[in-house]
């Protein structure tokens, strides 16, 4: 406990060395640099009198920029550079802070005329962009300012089609639905060009292989009517500009032949191979060239090929066809192409699709060696994986993992510095590139086919409190319904949990509560979905959100089994009740029932190329009946550590008001949680990063026999349980892992007395008050 305590106090010292810095150096001088007769651009900001126009989107057009900020105030790089020597030009505090931005009156011309460009583009042909500039000449820092005036915009009036194909007439109407422009809309070039995409797109989905945007224009007659535009959007025929008299029509192609090398060399992608002995197998219209045996059976390829989904060619169905054979991780090249054959099937010209795909080896061995958070728990993990990537020539990937984990367990009753947990496994899964299902075809998921995976495993731990073996086995599909939609469903999720070797400290902390029972031997058959949408692209920088729901039922299918047979219930008596419970066994082991669902929602926003913020929330709930009236240990919720609440110890908190008492395992978990986080986070130097945060949250028990005093959820009385914790991060980026250190200091806790939970302002500021994380990776 000293030592944490020292730690704790060190990490609070530097923290608040370094916020001091931070201050320090957003405010001290910020024109040292600045030459004589030039100005520091200080600020820049932007006003405009119309809300359909977006200042976030009108700023990226300003050619100049001020000094980078964090928290929105402190010009902390900027104070770095005038650290540096003047002497010097290559300075390390140059190279690692920021340059101070002059004003330049060109560009701020330039500015003025992009935003004008912008602005007509959007619709807006009368608006005015009006500049000034506040100069203060004794600090040399100038503030400037763009008020735009918008005035009335152009709006589409009518908006008709012309068509000199007669033949695309029909299709396009049919989806004019989906129409992007409609009258009175702003006269936007960006949603002109648009609908121009989306023409296309429908046209080359419905077999029209040869069109594309070139083929659309616009006339837009604004002679006779205020601020209003007449938009006429004309479809021309095959040949562009052809005289009226003698139109061409646009074709509808079919596909002849499928032409599939699976051993493509990816040095041929721009000329023709090098001429080898090749192999040819002709199953139906798909044609094979392989140098020796094919490696895949040929049924792998028509099961993924989308193509055939249409009468004719269609784009969207040569995407589909692409994303499939990707997900098959199965090949490091994938190229699709289709090429006229000058042949004709009644009169309909015909195209054959030529797919070259370029292999990757088809076993892999691996060993890693990797740190491990578990909550903030620290360790280190190494395993052992096989991969077969085409086990049975269908592209069935076979994974084959051995692990061992040594993982430092924050206790009170051991030495915390030691590895005290440890773990083996083994786990093998079968993934098949195919719905494995008794009902419907892969026209049932127009985006992607289900893929379906089969999981065996079995797991050993031993913790500082007890041993538990896990024996799993799964069996179920995943797939996407959009490029953000994820979907798991495991229609078979068993596991056998097995507890022994109990620490005699660790019954004697349970062994009058109600939870006691979560710690038993127990079987669980459940069925559980996930479905996900995060637009995150770990890639680029930009805003993205994040949803997650999953569901999870368990036991009914024993329970049915149970009750149709007739099966004997085991009586035990309850120690705290005093009352007789009876249950079904399988197997000799008591099954769990529940259900349980939880929400989670993530968003973040890209202020500038340093500062970003971030934000979580999430609720959920596990409900414990039947044959079981508590959840299993596993599936409960906690909170705490360096993923949840992080001024708490990780499962230290809760539930509701409960405090356990002093010198227990930190142990808490239940039946409800509730938590929010707020993260501000902003670049530093080098590979640091920091992050100053905001949780809130807590557990609580849904099952009043849960005896652990102030546990239960109440409607009147949760809200009152809320506990707070606020802090500062440090973030260490090395690439290919984050090192994350972050230290809470709990604000509102919910186990101190009521109307007495604030800390700051009621009680002395101690070091039982900070809690330090350890993690690999962000929060969320």
């Amino acid at each position: 406990m000293m030592r944490l305590f020292l730690r704790n106090n060190c990490f609070i010292a530097y923290s608040i060395l370094l916020l001091g810095c931070i201050f320090l150096l957003g405010s001290c001088n910020s024109t040292r640099f600045v030459p004589e007769g030039k100005c520091l651009l200080n600020k820049i900001s932007v006003k405009v009198d119309d809300k359909n126009l977006k200042r976030e989107e009108i700023k990226t057009h300003i050619r100049q920029k001020e000094n980078l900020k964090i928290l929105g105030m402190f010009k902390f790089h900027l104070g770095l550079y005038n650290l540096s020597s003047a002497k010097k030009e290559n300075d390390w505090l140059k190279r690692i802070g920021e340059a101070p931005v002059l004003y330049d009156e060109f560009q701020a011309e330039r500015t003025k005329g992009q935003l004008l460009i912008y602005l007509r583009n959007k619709g807006y042909y009368n608006a005015e962009v009006i500049d000034s500039a506040t100069v203060n000449n004794r600090k040399k820092k100038l503030n400037l300012s763009f008020y735009i005036k918008a005035r009335q915009p152009y709006r589409i009036r009518n908006y008709s089609y012309s068509f000199k194909d007669m033949n695309l007439r029909d299709v396009l109407l049919r989806d004019s639905v989906n129409q992007l422009i409609k009258p009175t809309d702003i006269f936007d070039v960006d949603l002109l060009n648009a609908e121009r995409q989306r023409i296309s797109r429908v046209l080359k989905d419905k077999g029209f292989y040869k069109f594309n945007e070139d083929f659309i224009t616009y006339q837009a007659d604004s002679n006779f009517y205020s601020n209003q535009v007449d938009l006429t959007v004309t479809i021309d025929d095959a040949l562009l500009k052809n005289d009226e008299s003698d139109v061409v029509p646009h074709q509808k192609y079919k596909i002849r032949n499928y032409l599939i090398n699976p051993d493509f060399k990816t040095t041929g992608l721009l000329s023709d191979q090098a001429e080898q002995p090749m192999d040819t197998l002709v199953v139906d219209n798909y044609i094979f060239t392989s140098s020796g045996k094919l490696k895949y059976k040929p049924f792998l390829f028509s099961n993924l090929n989308r193509l055939t989904d249409s009468t004719y060619y269609s784009l969207q169905n040569a995407e589909k066809t692409y994303r499939a054979l990707n997900r098959l991780k199965q090949f490091k090249l994938i190229n699709i192409s289709f090429a006229e054959t000058n042949l004709y099937a009644d009169s309909i010209p015909l195209l054959d699709c030529k797919i070259q795909l370029s292999s990757l080896p088809r076993q892999n061995f691996s060993v890693d060696v990797e740190g491990t958070n578990s909550s903030g728990n620290l360790g280190v993990a190494g395993n052992l994986n096989f991969q077969h990537r085409n086990l049975f020539r269908g592209a069935e990937v076979f994974d084959l993992q051995l692990r061992g984990a040594r993982e430092r367990q924050q206790t009170s009753l051991v030495n915390n510095s030691s590895l005290n947990t440890q773990e083996f496994g083994i786990e093998s899964s079968v993934t098949i590139p195919k719905f494995l299902s008794f009902i419907g075809r892969k026209k049932m998921f127009t985006f992607q086919i289900p893929e379906t995976k089969f999981t065996v495993g079995y797991n050993y731990q031993k913790r500082p409190d007890y041993v538990r073996t896990i024996t799993n086995l799964k069996f179920g599909y995943n797939w996407k319904t959009t490029q953000f939609q994820f979907h798991t469903l495991n229609l078979v999720d068993l596991n056998y949990v097995h507890l022994y070797d109990q620490n005699e400290a660790f019954i004697n902390s349970i062994k009058d509560l109600y939870i006691k029972s979560s710690f038993t031997d127990h079987l669980i058959l459940a069925s559980n979905y996930s479905w996900m949408y995060n637009t995150q692209n770990i890639g680029k920088r930009e805003d993205y959100i994040f949803y997650k729901v999953n569901f999870e039922s368990a036991g009914n299918l024993f329970g049915l089994y149970s009750g149709l047979v007739n099966k004997n219930r085991t009586s035990v008596l309850d120690t705290i009740t005093g009352h007789m419970s009876s249950f079904y066994q399988i197997l000799n082991t008591r099954f769990a029932q529940y259900v349980k669902g939880d929400f989670e929602y993530r968003y973040g926003h890209m202020i500038n190329k340093l500062s970003s913020v971030v934000g979580r929330a999430f609720i959920g709930i596990g409900v414990p009946y039947g044959n079981f009236d508590v959840l299993p240990f596993e599936k409960k919720y906690f909170t705490g550590g360096a993923n949840g609440i992080r001024a708490w110890q990780v499962r230290s908190l809760g539930p509701g008001s409960y405090k356990a008492p002093v010198d227990t395992y930190p142990n808490q978990s239940s039946d409800i949680k509730l938590e929010a986080n707020l993260e501000y986070r902003f670049k530093l130097v080098w590979r640091m990063e920091g992050a100053l945060f905001l949780d809130a949250g807590n557990i609580w028990a849904i099952n009043r026999k849960d005896n652990r005093s102030g546990a239960v959820f109440k409607a009147d009385e949760f809200y009152k349980q809320i506990a707070v914790g606020s802090g500062f991060g440090m973030r260490f980026d090395f690439t290919y892992f984050l090192f994350r250190l972050d230290l809470g200091m709990k604000m509102r806790d919910p186990s101190l007395p009521a109307g007495k939970r604030i800390i700051p302002g009621n009680y002395p500021i101690k070091g039982e008050h900070f809690n330090l994380s350890f993690a690999i990776g962000y929060p969320f």
